[in-house]
């Protein structure tokens, strides 16, 4: 059984204590004491915060409202009324936290996946040790059942991993010797000896942590301006009931008519619905994207990402699978000695299409150093020989006379001592949901596509028409991908997203108006460097998430105009005196119910994604 807060049983109290004061109104003295009671129990941290708040200086809030319309009616004799403002208050106070609650639900279960300790192998021992105190290359136990304390590698033993709530795959992801492993995952079968690759500062569970936790310090441009806005509301409000109240009495003489208007005008102003359903929105909104498998920074990027126009997608890894193949080999030498020699020169790159290259049967060869060309390939010394393995860029630069070769996919040339030597051509399909992912994209009338690579022109071109993108800029170095999407900022003038990897495309995922990062969820770049991380690398998660922050943005702004229209027909009403108090009461109390349960209507739109 759930066990009741403080706060529950002091409105419960507060409600009884109401009812009973209304039930006993042939006592007159038990009546109103039990009104008065039930009015500071539900009322005196309200009332507390409005006085400190005018200490501090911070004089005009919803607590000194509160407190001014109730003092007020009290002050005329209607504690019944004082109370209900109070108690009614309280309940949509209680309510408001309970929405927030459940929205933070979809976020705070990530706090589960940490893990406060890991057992290490020491010698022959297992010993339980606090996580900040484990460091890289320690070995940690990890039995079925329990959740991977770091990322590692695995060392020995194979499993199932349930990455559910890293990224939302449903299905148990595979793993054995050298495969990595994530931290948050769970074992679900064999026991695994893991040797860690990142302490706990730098591991997947605590950037994400850090993530979601800075998510909602940053404010949107919408909840910024009802910040300044409520600065310059509430004094207006202010003066506006004490003018209600003092003008027409001195005019009429009948100070009860005008104070009672003045309290209702004060109970009508408190900017309730404006307060809450803005940052709930928003709330609602990341928390209905990291249940879709998209991790969003904030309701900046969210608001962003609700205004999209235009996208750049990165080609390898992102469009395509990002698992290549070799699938040609042409030399004018020993092909194995050829194959020996790209191998070795490779062995030490961590680009994808090296780890191709190296799974060719091949013998290592001694090395006597290596360096690799950003953008362009690698050049290392065997026996003193120089072997250079690049793209056609490369051998231009280098003044070394290469055959045309047509062919779609990655062609890399090589020479030996400044002579070529062979080619070889590695190949990368296309990912299958990507096409279906665009044309959802469009049918949200995005109005711009391009791809954005740094591979060869035939290729990009090829992947360009399969997907029917509107540009592709191929041969792209790091530097030359930005000024590219700086350029296509400027041309669009629209907000621009761009969609990487997250790790060769940290500055172009900085520097657009959105960065989008696809299965960069072990990658610090990512993290670090893009709006938004994709976390189980499917493209069709992007047009799931701009659909949540579109309807987000559109109830967000419903919101403010159902609740600025109703409030400004009320306060007219109160000031003629058609409406009465309670009518003030239920009417700031409803649209501030209203506003929630709109917010709700948030988790409806990915149900409405129709492809």
């Amino acid at each position: 059984m759930k066990k009741i807060s403080w706060e529950e049983w002091k409105l419960i109290i507060s409600i009884c204590l109401f009812i009973f004061g209304l039930l006993t109104t042939s006592i007159a003295w038990l009546s109103n004491l039990l009104i008065v009671l039930s009015y500071f129990i539900a009322g005196y941290e309200v009332i507390l915060k409005s006085f400190k708040n005018i200490l501090k200086g911070e004089l005009f809030d919803e607590c000194f409202l509160m407190t001014l319309a109730t003092i007020g009616a009290f002050l005329i004799g209607e504690i019944i009324e004082a109370t209900t403002v109070m108690v009614l208050f309280q309940v949509g106070e209680y309510l408001e936290e309970k929405a927030i609650s459940k929205s933070r639900d979809s976020i705070s279960k990530l706090m589960e996946l940490k893990c406060d300790t890991a057992f290490i192998k020491k010698e022959k021992e297992q010993i339980l040790m606090p996580l900040e105190n484990v460091k890289v290359n320690d070995i940690m136990i990890v039995k079925p059942g329990e959740r991977v304390p770091l990322d590692g590698i695995v060392i020995e033993g194979n499993s199932l991993l349930d990455m559910k709530a890293l990224s939302g795959e449903s299905i148990p992801v595979a793993v054995e010797v050298n495969s990595m492993v994530l931290s948050g995952s769970i074992n679900l079968e064999g026991i695994l000896h893991i040797r860690v690759q990142k302490e706990m500062k730098e591991s997947t569970v605590t950037k994400i942590l850090e993530l979601v936790e800075n998510a909602s310090d940053k404010k949107t441009k919408t909840e910024q301006f009802m910040t300044r806005f409520s600065k310059i509301y509430t004094p207006i409000v202010v003066a506006l009931a004490l003018f209600i109240a003092v003008i027409p009495t001195m005019i009429t003489h009948e100070p009860n008519v005008w104070i009672y208007r003045a309290i209702i005008f004060l109970v009508l102003s408190c900017p309730c619905a404006l307060v809450i359903s803005i940052p709930l929105g928003f709330f609602y909104g990341i928390g209905e994207c990291s249940k879709v498998g998209a991790l969003v920074k904030g309701s900046i990027e969210l608001e962003k990402l609700g205004k999209l126009q235009s996208i750049a997608f990165d080609k390898t890894g992102t469009l395509t699978e990002g698992v290549f193949e070799v699938i040609e080999i042409q030399t004018v030498i020993e092909k194995q000695t050829f194959i020996d020699y790209i191998c070795s020169i490779e062995q030490y790159s961590n680009h994808p299409i090296a780890r191709s290259i190296c799974t060719l049967n091949h013998s290592l060869l001694e090395i006597h150093s290596q360096k690799e060309i950003a953008g362009k390939g690698v050049v290392g010394y065997i026996d003193n020989r120089e072997i250079l393995i690049g793209n056609k860029k490369l051998f231009k630069e280098k003044e070394i006379v290469i055959p045309n070769v047509n062919s779609i996919g990655t062609l890399l040339f090589v020479a030996l001592d400044k002579k070529y030597v062979g080619y070889i051509i590695i190949s990368d399909i296309i990912k299958k949901n990507a096409k279906e992912s665009i044309s959802a994209l469009r049918k949200l009338n995005l109005s711009y596509f391009g791809v954005v690579s740094g591979d060869q022109s035939e290729i990009v071109s090829n992947v360009k028409d399969s997907l029917g993108l509107d540009e592709g800029y191929a041969e792209l170095l790091p530097t030359e991908k930005v000024q590219v999407v700086e350029t296509l900022m400027k041309k669009n003038k629209q907000p621009l997203g761009f969609v990487g990897d997250g790790i060769n495309d940290a500055p172009v995922l900085a520097l657009s108006d959105l960065g989008i990062s696809m299965g960069g969820i072990g990658s610090d770049a990512a993290i670090e460097a893009s709006d938004i991380v994709i976390m189980n690398d499917n493209l069709k998660t992007i047009p799931m998430t701009v659909m949540i922050a579109r309807k987000t943005l559109s109830i967000v702004k419903f919101n403010i105009i159902m609740a600025i229209s109703i409030k400004i027909v009320v306060l007219l009403l109160g000031i003629l005196g058609i409406s009465s108090i309670w009518f003030a009461i239920f009417a700031d109390v409803g649209v501030t119910m209203l506003a929630i349960l709109n917010s709700l209507r948030i988790s409806k739109s990915k149900k409405s994604l129709t492809f």
